[in-house]
């Protein structure tokens, strides 16, 4: 989940901070939350499988969320088609990018970067399979016929100890290394103790029955304790009607053992920062709702001390956005199941005279942390979103040290941040994707199997459209032998061509100072490069990861190799990417309900902004040696006739409201 129309203007003149430096401590802008263990629960639970046919239920959900989840309204929640009283009926609640305005045009640096194509390339996989996908979100899980329709897919991954675990929006698979599945396909609802996020069964006319929506998993596998670590967030909703209450936490299971298919520990940090539980109150309220905050968009990160998360805060009720939020925990705790344990909460983090957004928390291979200053934690978090223009040229750098007072009584943590000027970046266009086959505009644009679908003829002319971009926050940040590197979504002008590209950063963390050691483009002539993620050996070797789409390429899986020099001397560093590979080709555009007008409208039916909803994060790690990445992209194509004669699902590989898919690769380099 991502968001929507922040105001610049609840900061103002308080915001103005350091450009170059801020610091925080236990005993300034910091809270600590006493958190306690929750339920246990067990993995490996009975799966209803997935049907060799399905229904569509009344799919959209009042009052949704920002992914557009889909649900029951006519109070039918069964099988019937998508009735005309409810069709858009969506609420575009707080959605990953903020950006609204028209960019224009920039006569002197920063400025939109001019970037050379690189080859396209056959991928050199050592394994690479179809993971987890919108058929198997939506019917394959443990709740069965009891989930929404989502658009996109949040998508995580983990490896180690013989296993690779991928979570995506409200699911959860195990695999072994072959890519065989290891047991069920897990809803998170259910692996995290909750009710379904809607109970289908209930007869028309009687209240229904919501469990809270959960969205934004990742997880990472603590080689050290050998422990699986799975976060998410989840808002609280009302039983009967599913609307959100205001209450939201960001929920940790940890395993208990080294099996990521057995028992795991609950643990949950409130995020409504409203003055309860222990939370600040950050008046997260414009006077005419309840001051409830949220914590969107949460990413975790390991340092040899803590376990961190980071938030993006905004108003649950209204538009404006807060600043990032840190929560700091014992590693030690987490391992070991204690009862309760205490949160280091960091709040109203600045950098460069604007609130942090996206700060990215740093993964790494076992035992390769910053031991000074008692344990340091490292974070990278990008400006470009703050500038009308939507360019900019500088990175923060944060640094949380003294991690180590995390297993103490007391926890004396500083938070500082460093902002250091680096090539421009900007935030992207759309993507285009190679035209192809789209059986549900196909569908829409049929007066008979539109009203099948919709319960009334479509009356928006449906066309096949481009892909979100991502804005330019940081993706996947990774900490090797000193060296901070991460990757995020940018435009370039490629052969002339304005599209979604990819900058990387390389920073030198050993001085007293962090300094800028290297930089880069990735872009494709023609084509689009989308989602970075990055991760690398001990020996620098590593991946940076992406989806690939243009007028060449249906979405796919891409990725390019990487080496950054970790030699001592003038040359250390120095860091090599090499050409876009092809790890899981698409075979089709994606067709899903983010595309077309019919689901883009208001209450009363009046078309809004569509906004063709693409990833919210990939993800790469290490296990082993190697290097494991997940993307996002289009595993299945098929044509009106297939997809109305099989019940809109084209033999189980999508459904009637969407075809995304995910595809899970290993390189050994």
């Amino acid at each position: 989940m991502k968001t929507d129309n922040w105001q610049r203007a609840r900061w103002g003149a308080a915001a103005m901070f350091a450009t170059t430096a801020m610091a925080s401590s236990a005993r300034a802008g910091t809270t600590i939350q006493h958190v306690t263990l929750g339920q246990v629960t067990t993995f490996a639970a009975a799966s209803n499988g997935q049907p060799t046919a399905v229904q569509i239920g009344s799919e959209i959900r009042e009052g949704a969320d920002s992914e557009i989840d889909v649900g029951s309204t006519d109070g039918s929640r069964g099988d019937a088609g998508l009735s005309g009283s409810t069709r858009g009926r969506h609420k575009h609640f707080p959605n990953r990018t903020f950006w609204h305005h028209k960019r224009p045009v920039v006569a002197g640096p920063p400025m939109i970067p001019t970037v050379p194509g690189a080859p396209i390339k056959a991928g050199a996989t050592t394994v690479s399979f179809d993971a987890l996908n919108h058929f198997s979100q939506r019917f394959g899980s443990s709740d069965g016929n009891n989930a929404f329709s989502l658009e996109p897919p949040d998508q995580g991954l983990c490896a180690g100890g013989g296993f690779v675990m991928e979570v995506l929006n409200d699911v959860l698979q195990v695999y072994a290394k072959d890519g065989t599945p290891v047991g069920a396909t897990q809803s998170l609802s259910h692996f995290y103790g909750y009710p379904p996020a809607i109970d289908r069964t209930v007869p028309a006319g009687l209240p229904g029955r919501f469990g809270p929506f959960v969205t934004d998993p990742s997880c990472l596998y603590d080689a050290q304790n050998q422990r699986w670590i799975v976060d998410q967030l989840t808002l609280d909703v009302d039983s009967t009607t599913g609307g959100f209450t205001g209450g939201n936490h960001i929920d940790i299971a940890v395993s208990q053992t080294s099996d990521p298919t057995g028992a795991y520990n609950i643990y949950s940090i409130h995020t409504e920062d409203n003055g309860t539980l222990g939370q600040p109150d950050h008046q997260c309220t414009d006077g005419t709702v309840p001051n409830f905050c949220f914590g969107d968009y949460p990413h975790i990160g390991l340092d040899a001390n803590g376990l961190y998360i980071t938030t993006n805060e905004f108003f649950l009720f209204g538009d404006s956005f807060v600043s990032a939020q840190v929560y700091a925990l014992s590693r030690n705790a987490l391992a070991h199941g204690a009862p309760a344990l205490d949160v280091v909460h960091i709040d109203q983090v600045q950098a460069g005279g604007n609130p942090g957004f996206t700060v990215w928390p740093a993964n790494s291979n076992e035992g390769d942390y910053d031991c000074r200053a008692g344990g340091i934690q490292h974070f990278l978090s990008s400006l470009a979103v703050f500038q009308d223009s939507g360019i900019d040229n500088r990175i923060a750098v944060w640094s949380l040290s003294h991690t180590s007072s995390l297993d103490s009584e007391s926890p004396e943590l500083e938070l500082t941040s460093e902002v250091i000027t680096t090539q421009s970046y900007a935030v992207p266009p759309q993507s285009t994707q190679k035209a192809g086959p789209t059986p549900l505009a196909d569908c829409l644009n049929d007066p008979e199997c539109g009203t099948l679908l919709l319960g009334a003829p479509d009356p928006f002319p449906e066309v096949e459209g481009p892909l979100d971009s991502n804005d330019s926050r940081m993706q996947e940040v990774w900490f090797v032998d000193g060296m901070l590197m991460g990757a995020l979504d940018t435009a370039a002008i490629v052969g002339g061509s304005e599209q979604a590209g990819v900058a990387w950063f390389t920073f030198d963390t050993r001085g007293r100072h962090a300094s800028l050691s290297d930089q880069g483009y990735l872009a494709a002539a023609g084509n689009n490069l989308n989602y970075p993620a990055l991760a690398t050996l001990p020996n620098g070797k590593g991946v940076l990861a992406f989806t690939l789409v243009g007028q060449d390429y249906y979405p796919s899986a891409g990725y390019a190799e990487v080496q950054v020099s970790l030699r001592s001397g003038h040359r250390r560093g120095d860091t090599k990417v090499g050409a876009v590979r092809v790890a899981g080709l698409g075979v089709g555009p994606q067709d899903g309900l983010t595309e077309y007008q019919a689901f883009n409208t208001d209450a009363d039916g009046n078309p809004v902004a569509i906004r063709p909803r693409w990833g919210d994060y990939g993800a790469a790690t290490v296990s082993g040696g190697t290097l494991w990445f997940a993307s996002e992209y289009i595993g299945q194509a098929c044509d009106l006739e297939t997809f109305a004669s099989t019940n809109f699902t084209c033999g189980n590989t999508r459904t009637a409201l969407g075809n995304w898919g995910t595809r899970v690769s290993q390189i050994s380099p």
